[in-house]
């Protein structure tokens, strides 16, 4: 169960926006526990959990009459990001939110691996060509599901404004890295094939990473959408209509490509 305090802004109206948004993102709704004069827990989680609790919930998150506080629960693996934009929203609503402010976080210490619910099995979390921290040693003796990557963002106001990570430029630990997720060292050869032979004759240690220059625009010019700042956005329909793209491909250059089209009948 993860808390969104929401100081002042304990109303019934805020909360009843705060569930229709909540339903807008298709949730069945949103909890809330609302402290009104003389610090009486209100909303029908405060009913169902009683005073104490409700007393209890208060005092641990700091909040005081006329406050709220909103509750998501559930795997987190599926509700962080509703849950992020729940407090967004709340932050909104109740303008706590400094807009002329930038604020910077590295996120580092990514798992290396997650467990596929649909396959069942492990799987890649992120970038399967990452060094694993701890190298071969940590992929050979660990449970996968506990090794760190080096992989790393640069987040300003909690959009990604850069991501990297080290290169796993030893083959042997690439070989193993991918051994763990379910794919053999014949797979490695066949489809990464020029980096696998590339490092056999040795790398050194590398890494580096790429910003989101778009992004960072985006931040400056104090919009949220990258259509604002782009210099040809398209349409919802992924059509460029500056440039009329895409256009129609006649069939000289389906041909001389070999392909053929089976396009539904109107």
């Amino acid at each position: 169960v993860w808390a969104i305090p929401g100081p002042g802004g304990g109303s019934r109206a805020l909360c009843d926006r705060m569930t229709s948004g909540a339903q807008g993102e298709g949730q069945p709704g949103l909890g809330y526990v609302m402290w009104r004069e003389g610090g009486e827990g209100a909303g029908p989680l405060a009913n169902n959990i009683g005073p104490e609790r409700t007393a209890a919930i208060r005092e641990q998150l700091g909040l005081k009459e006329g406050d709220a506080a909103f509750f998501v629960a559930g795997d987190p693996q599926k509700f962080w990001k509703f849950a992020g934009l729940a407090r967004t929203k709340l932050g909104e609503e109740l303008n706590l939110i400094d807009k002329d402010r930038f604020e910077l976080a590295w996120i580092v210490d990514f798992p290396m691996y997650e467990y596929n619910e649909e396959d069942k099995k492990v799987d890649f979390s992120h970038n399967p060509f990452s060094m694993p921290q701890g190298g071969l040693e940590a992929l050979e003796t660990q449970d996968p599901l506990t090794i760190k990557a080096f992989q790393y963002d640069i987040a300003c106001n909690g959009y990604e404004i850069a991501s990297g990570g080290i290169r796993n430029h030893r083959p042997q630990a690439m070989v193993k890295a991918f051994e763990i997720a379910g794919y053999g060292e014949e797979t490695v050869i066949e489809r990464f094939g020029g980096m696998y032979r590339a490092f056999q004759y040795g790398a050194p240690p590398h890494g580096g990473m790429a910003a989101g220059v778009d992004r960072i625009v985006m931040l400056l010019c104090g919009t949220n959408n990258l259509r604002e700042i782009s210099l040809f956005p398209m349409n919802q329909r992924a059509e460029d209509l500056l440039m009329g793209a895409p256009s129609e491909v006649s069939l000289k250059q389906l041909r001389e490509l070999h392909i053929r089209l089976n396009l539904p009948q109107n």
